[in-house]
């Protein structure tokens, strides 16, 4: 290698080293500063307006009821809560059965309906439930997601503001057993959403999640409701996008919603992580390219290499190798909440964590079908989906 390479080779190396060392310690004090921040304060002299809540279901999933008894649950003066299937057969009805009987008083509505309205499955199933919902604030949540008894109190409060026209919220993947879906779980809680924290930190209020939606219906109709979003593949995002559109705020709720995360196997969970990486290149295809500078680890290993083929590494690669490790460190063991077993078993886990990270997103450079509920889709670079046929 000749002098100019190696000289080259260390300056990259000393740049990788720098971009993780930076992102990592970035991304935890992001993490750390929504985590102390204030919560949305109610007041109490003002009535509590009345909700519905669109839970839409597709099949069993882990934990079913316990997530959809949470929504059943809560401290909240008036609320119904609308489930909606397209099968009649779907299993996920006999859940509901049982909260109906579970909670009598409860306002609770069944829909059945196979009707489309466009290639985006659930938003069909949305808008067939929207029919009978009977309350002007709308809370939109996923079937995997858990909640606290507090929950509708903290996510509708910023609506009340006339410039806020969307409330979401980020969420933590909870695994069940599985070694695949602990990788999957690792896949958001210590990349995707420490992310998605870092951008709010720095102001950055594009990001909105199917785990919770909580909009009024006046600007729903306002941006042409739900068939506008109708064959989009993120069409959380594109929502969000039309609400702000209309000049108004999408607010991040300090409330963090739990996700059941469960893959049964290495080709769900790669499928399901290249879905993502794919919604991620829509909706950032410039910037995409250039997002394994977020691959932290991947990165300072690489520096780590780069600088060895010059010389031994000095002591300011090591500080900031080591400063990346910290920080990764205490991101995984934030996730985990407590110092259990778990968060010690899972640091095993993390090489292949990245490695997979590494392949989902190269990958995604070659496809453009995604698999979604068992169905296959064609998504073209606007993020709208045609059934593959």
């Amino acid at each position: 290698m000749t002098p100019f390479l190696h000289s080259l080779a260390g300056i990259l190396g000393l740049l990788c080293l720098a971009i993780a060392s930076i992102y990592s310690v970035l991304t935890l004090t992001a993490t750390l500063v929504w985590r102390v921040r204030g919560a949305w304060i109610l007041p109490t002299d003002e009535r509590q307006p009345p909700v519905s809540i669109l839970k839409p279901l597709c099949g069993i999933e882990p934990e079913l009821h316990a997530n959809l008894r949470s929504f059943c649950d809560q401290d909240y003066p008036r609320f119904q809560l609308i489930f909606g299937v397209r099968d009649p057969l779907d299993p996920a009805l006999a859940i509901v059965e049982q909260l109906i009987a579970e909670f009598p008083a409860l306002a609770i509505s069944v829909v059945i309906n196979p009707r489309l309205f466009g290639d985006n499955f659930k938003n069909s199933n949305l808008m067939n439930m929207l029919e009978v919902a009977q309350h002007d604030i709308l809370v939109v949540a996923d079937s995997d997601a858990k909640v606290r008894p507090d929950y509708l109190s903290r996510v509708t409060a910023p609506l009340r503001l006339p410039h806020v026209g969307l409330v979401t919220c980020i969420y933590r993947g909870i695994p069940s057993p599985t070694v695949w879906s602990r990788l999957g779980a690792m896949y958001v809680n210590e990349w995707f959403m420490p992310s998605v924290l870092l951008a709010w930190l720095f102001g950055h209020e594009n990001y909105a999640s199917g785990q919770t939606l909580c909009l009024r219906r006046d600007t729903l109709d306002a941006i042409g409701g739900l068939r506008s979003i109708a064959n989009h593949l993120a069409d959380d995002y594109r929502l969000g996008e039309l609400v702000r559109f209309l000049g108004l705020k999408i607010v991040l709720s300090s409330y963090e919603v739990q996700a059941q995360h469960h893959e049964p196997s290495l080709r769900s969970l790669v499928s399901h992580q290249v879905r993502w990486m794919r919604t991620l290149k829509i909706l950032r295809p410039r910037s995409f390219r250039f997002i394994f500078l977020s691959f932290s680890l991947p990165l300072a290993v690489l520096g780590m290499l780069l600088i060895s083929r010059t010389a031994p590494a000095g002591g300011m690669a090591w500080t900031m190798f080591g400063s990346t490790l910290a920080a990764q460190l205490l991101l995984h063991i934030a996730s985990h909440r407590r110092l259990d077993f778990a968060w010690f078993a899972d640091l095993a886990l993390v090489p292949a964590r990245d490695l997979i990270l590494c392949w989902t997103w190269l990958r995604t450079f070659f496809v453009s079908r995604v698999v979604w509920r068992g169905s296959e889709f064609d998504v073209d670079s606007q993020g709208v989906m045609h059934r593959s046929t």
